[in-house]
């Protein structure tokens, strides 16, 4: 075991024993037919945000940068040659006016565009690309393009041709089928014949896309989402929907309608770190409200969009420049109300129809609302209140998400959650991104919550380690946190880790869930502890003691136990943070004596600093194998470093 890793586990209290020491039985009794809280089949989900490139140039199966040449430097993403300019006269698109103006007079150097896409293209040998673009020509003659895929070499890995005709706006489309795997490939337009030219929209889309939808989603990053098996999506925010600004806030009705003319937003992940700057982090919105809420339907989960409350980022602004009036929130009630409506509205209502034109006619059954994200003071709950009253009033069935701030504890979560109880949301959202340590210690942190006020929503929260990697060292921590989470259903009724994507070449935060470059992707040791949680979150809580207590790190245990009603089977969660083994007697209590087949799966590592790589994405994996369990008392050994899940 490296250096590192023994000094954490002594740090939070591990008593080392020599070989010669007697090694303890220690006892867990199950209570089976004390069926306790039921288990909301929310209780795990996923939090996404457009942090780290997680949307365009992620999840975002959109190959190219700056499609419509509306960043505020209109080339971000492309390297013009020839004369090529910018123009916005009788555009194609109100709401992106830009379009790129080309003139080719047969020069040698010729006339063209090429797209580096995000940190280059990636494409795969004998699939294929939807290339598309809209455009026009000044001439009376057809004017030929060239559309390659090539890389900074100028090797050339596939070659289609284009025909533009006249005056008036058209899209264009042809396939690609490269014939080379390339993970940092170009995309090279090029003017074959004389003439003006004007180029609007330029797009390139794998054509399998996750349930091949179009304007759809990378398949293997949206895939690895549905096996998650998660109960609730929370969407799209973060901090991006507070904005740094109240003018770049995130606003949904900019993300609906047809994909061309959806208008782009910075990203506040742009330049809020000055040593992790991004000057070409931009949002489409190509990736927008429809998109969320049908992965949302697509993989399973709840949708949970999170709107504005009329602050912009607190931490940016401590002024009032920046945040609306109390007495002007209307337009931002308003769209909380309309966003129902969108979702959940007939077909002749006026957001129910914009839904329904989308291609979605049926109601997406929207059930959460979140107003509000990060803040804290008086502010917010100032501001909360009018939207609690509009909501409960037109739409009483939905349940309201408020916020307890953006710390875990201290004076504004102190004084956050009354106002929350005195407001009557439903739920409370707390976020922690803390140490292992705390992770540990805060396994209990729910047994003595409030059973009578509203429910809690763990909506962001990561182990950070010293060095802000994931590994399975932070996986461990947050398995056995979980644990308690999972013992006090009856108050926690969500929870998401976060953030969810990370690109390798282009991230601003960490640790995060999934990591991708543009070709593959990495599943973290903390993914395999959610996974592992929401494929065995079970129906109802049963009580699991050790000499009547909870098990909340005795003895460096963990561990909580459930009944799944719908498959009749008994599940028990137990981590060891020890790095010895741990010899455990399961008193089954109220089952039938005899012998008990089942599963175990057992997510394990030697060092607490193992992490899964590109390279190498399988150092840290679940392993099932069969078991047989004998009741109405059995021993089981439990590995040191360990998080086992027992299926009966």
């Amino acid at each position: 075991m490296k250096k590192t890793a023994a000094l954490f586990l002594l740090s939070v209290g591990v008593n080392c024993m020599t070989a010669q020491d007697i090694v303890p039985v220690h006892e867990f009794d199950i209570d089976i037919p004390k069926v306790g809280s039921p288990i909301q089949s929310t209780m795990y989900g996923i939090f996404f945000e457009d942090i780290n490139f997680g949307a365009d140039g992620g999840l975002y199966a959109e190959l190219i940068k700056n499609r419509s040449f509306e960043f505020e430097n209109p080339w971000g993403g492309w390297e013009p040659f020839g004369d090529v300019s910018i123009a916005e006269k009788n555009p194609c698109f109100n709401k992106n006016p830009h379009y790129a103006h080309l003139t080719y007079a047969g020069q040698i150097t010729g006339t063209g565009l090429e797209n580096e896409g995000f940190k280059g293209i990636g494409i795969k040998a004998d699939e294929n690309y939807d290339f598309s673009l809209y455009a026009r020509t000044e001439t009376n003659n057809p004017i030929k393009l060239r559309i390659e895929l090539v890389n900074r070499d100028n090797d050339i890995y596939e070659t289609q041709h284009l025909e533009i005709k006249g005056k008036d706006w058209k899209k264009y489309s042809v396939i690609l089928s490269p014939k080379a795997t390339e993970a940092k490939s170009r995309l090279r337009i090029t003017m074959e014949t004389a003439g003006t030219l004007d180029l609007e929209h330029i797009s390139l889309f794998p054509e399998k896309t996750f349930n091949n939808r179009t304007n759809g989603l990378r398949r293997d990053l949206a895939q690895a989402l549905k096996d998650l098996k998660p109960g609730i999506f929370r969407f799209p925010g973060g901090c991006i929907v507070e904005g740094t600004t109240i003018a770049t806030r995130y606003q949904w009705k900019n993300t609906v309608g047809p994909v061309e003319n959806r208008p782009i937003n910075i990203s506040r992940w742009n330049y809020t770190f000055p040593h992790k700057k991004f000057p070409d982090y931009y949002q489409s919105y190509g990736l927008g409200f429809f998109e969320y809420f049908q992965l949302s339907e697509d993989i399973g989960a709840e949708p949970l969009p999170v709107l504005n409350c009329g602050l912009s980022c607190q931490f940016e602004n401590e002024g009032m420049d920046q945040h609306v009036p109390v007495d002007k929130l209307q337009p931002y009630i308003d769209d909380a109300l309309d966003l129902i409506e969108f979702a959940n509205g007939p077909v002749t209502s006026q957001w129910g129809k914009v839904r329904a034109d989308m291609g979605h006619p049926a109601s997406f059954n929207l059930k959460f609302i979140a107003i509000g994200n990060e803040q804290w003071g008086p502010l917010y709950p100032e501001r909360l209140e009018p939207f609690v009253k509009a909501i409960r009033a037109k739409y009483p069935e939905i349940k309201i998400i408020g916020s307890s701030g953006p710390d875990s504890e201290g004076k504004d979560f102190e004084y956050l959650w009354p106002e929350m109880k005195r407001l009557k949301v439903d739920l409370v959202d707390e976020h922690f991104y803390r140490s292992p340590e705390w992770f540990l210690n805060s396994a209990k942190r729910y047994d003595s919550y409030d059973r009578q006020g509203p429910k809690v929503f763990a909506g962001e929260y990561a182990c950070h380690p010293t060095n802000r990697e994931n590994s399975f060292l932070t996986a461990l921590c947050e398995a056995a946190f979980m644990t308690g989470l999972e013992r006090n259903a009856d108050v926690v009724e969500l929870c998401t880790y976060a953030p969810l994507f990370a690109h390798v070449d282009a991230w601003q935060w960490r640790p995060d869930l999934i990591w991708f470059d543009n070709l593959n992707i990495v599943k973290t040791p903390n993914y395999y502890v959610q996974q592992l949680y929401g494929h065995n979150a079970g129906t109802n809580v049963l009580p699991l003691t050790m000499n009547k207590e909870p098990v909340t790190g005795q003895s460096e245990l963990f561990a909580t136990a459930a009944l799944d009603k719908g498959t009749n089977e008994l599940i028990i969660k137990i981590v060891n943070t020890g790095i010895q083994s741990k010899k455990i007697q399961l008193n089954l209590n109220g089952i039938s004596s005899g012998k008990h087949k089942g599963k175990l799966m057992v997510l394990h590592a030697s060092d607490l600093e193992a992490k899964n790589t590109l390279g190498k994405p399988e150092t840290v994996i679940p392993i099932e194998s069969a078991v047989e369990l004998e009741a109405p008392a059995t021993e089981v050994s439990v590995q040191p470093l360990s998080f086992l899940v027992y299926r009966i």
